[in-house]
Formats: structure tokens, sequence, C-alpha cells
């Protein structure tokens, strides 16, 4: 196994990293690193023997924080921010019509599968709605608004 960053590397977090259990002095599920923050790699090590796990280190909020290679980029590659993650739950803020035909109403929730940034183009992402079992659709960012979240249930807000 060959790692792509050495130490002292500067890298950028592709999405945004909570704490897995694994992070002393904070609750499960708190967010360690908002996406697109940039550290350095501060030290390589492995997880089950197949994956490789870097420590860095973001400078901004003064924390290290493990690392899988496919959460990172080099801070030399492009990188376009985006307003969601994958598996957010998000909202239609328009019908959206293939081929004429209304395949999901306006209001319709759904959640992100995958983000894609270009920087032509603007984020797009593929999204399963809850409406149409089994075909997601690609969808622009400005197409989309958060849910507002009380307790366990979705609301639209």
């Amino acid at each position: 196994m060959e790692s792509r960053w050495d130490f002292g590397d500067s890298v950028r977090v592709v999405r945004n990293v909570r704490n897995d259990g694994t992070f002393p002095g904070m609750d499960t599920g708190t967010l360690l690193v908002k996406r697109g923050s940039v550290g350095t790699v501060v030290d390589i090590g492995t997880f089950l023997q197949d994956q490789i796990i870097y420590s860095v280190h973001f400078l901004d909020i003064d924390r290290v924080v493990g690392c899988r290679e496919e959460e990172l980029i080099d801070i030399a590659d492009d990188w376009t921010p985006s307003r969601f993650e994958t598996r957010e739950r998000v909202a239609v803020t328009a019908a959206l019509a293939v081929q004429g035909e209304v395949l999901v109403p306006l209001g319709a929730i759904g959640e992100i599968l995958k983000v894609i940034r270009d920087e032509k183009a603007g984020v797009l992402y593929h999204v399963h709605f809850d409406c149409l079992p089994g075909r997601p659709l690609g969808v622009p960012e400005a197409s989309l608004r958060p849910l507002v979240r009380h307790g366990e249930a979705a609301v639209d807000g």
C-alpha cells in the first residue's frame, strides 16, 4: 500500500468529517472538520491493514484529525465549494421534468447521493427523491434547498 501524500503535504478535505467515536472528548457525530478545509499531513498510518489514514493538522481550528485517502485532495487540485453534501436531505424549489413530464413536484424531498463539482457548470447533485424510487436525477444546486429538522422528522422550511 503506497500513500498518495507525505509528511508536510498540504491537502483539502472534500467532505465534512464527523466524529465516528474515535476522536476523544467529543460526542459521536460532532462535526470535526468542514468540507473545503485545508490542512497539513503530520502522520501516516493504516486501519485494518488495508486503508491509509492521514493525520491532518487543520491549523485554522488547531485540530489534528484522521482522514481516509478518499476524503482528501491535493491543495493544487481544483475545488468548487458546494452547499450540500452526500446523504443530506433536501427539497426541490421547482418541479423537475424530463422531456416535458413532471417527475418530481415542487417541494419534493430527496437525499443527495453524490456531489459533482464542475467549475464551468457549477455544482450538480445526484438526488434520490422519495416520490421517484429507484431513479436518481441530476439536479443543479440552485434548484435545491435544505430541510429544517425538528427532532427526527424533516419538515418543510
